[in-house]
């Protein structure tokens, strides 16, 4: 079972990295100002403040571009969004993708009780159980691999992480591909395991 997860992980990998190239270039000036709107949940910069809302800032572009193409889709379902992509071109897309990636994240704080736990779990995965480190996809820093479309980690508000980790576990968020990741990984987690990654991860840098 390791040895095809980890194989599914290269695959999905070198096929994301192969396509790369497919992604369309943004621009950061012309996105800055269609950010408006997306300022009033995200932060002007991306930084959101609020913890219910995702970071964006220095998130890679590949990334959220695929993610705002999925919640205009409707794809990935996210009830705050509704309506608000739907009159954006492809390129208004690229250009906002753009602009947030170009931005700095902000680094939350852990909760020191649940540091340890956290990092064992980020680092070293649940061998036992066929779960690899978070590791191999968004580096040991959580920056993610942007020219794969892995998501930057680091810093994201622990409440927005433990949201997605438990919608990838119960199947609420799908959007991870046919080869089902992440919903794979999270439903080897457990609640205590949630809350102790999100911690950890809102305070890696």
């Amino acid at each position: 079972m390791n040895k095809l997860l980890v194989s599914l992980l290269l695959t999905w990998g070198v096929s994301l990295t192969a396509q790369a190239a497919d992604i369309a270039v943004g621009d950061v000036v012309a996105g800055q100002a269609k950010t408006a709107v997306c300022g009033a949940c995200h932060g002007a910069d991306g930084n959101s403040m609020a913890p219910n809302f995702p970071k964006l800032a220095g998130q890679g572009q590949r990334y959220l571009l695929k993610q705002l193409h999925e919640i205009k889709d409707g794809k990935r379902v996210v009830l705050e969004m509704t309506g608000l992509l739907n009159n954006l071109s492809d390129q208004d897309l690229a250009d906002i993708a753009a602009y947030f990636a170009s931005q700095r994240g902000s680094v939350g704080a852990a909760d020191p009780n649940l540091v340890a736990r956290g990092e064992a779990l980020f680092r070293g995965g649940k061998i036992d159980q066929g779960m690899p480190a978070c590791t191999g996809c968004h580096s040991p820093n959580g920056a993610g691999n942007a020219a794969a479309g892995f998501p930057h980690l680091s810093g994201q508000h622990a409440d927005y992480v433990k949201k997605q980790l438990t919608a990838f576990r119960e199947g609420e968020r799908t959007n991870d591909g046919d080869t089902m990741v992440m919903r794979t990984i999270a439903s080897k987690l457990s609640n205590k395991d949630i809350d102790a990654l999100a911690a950890y991860i809102q305070g890696l840098h």
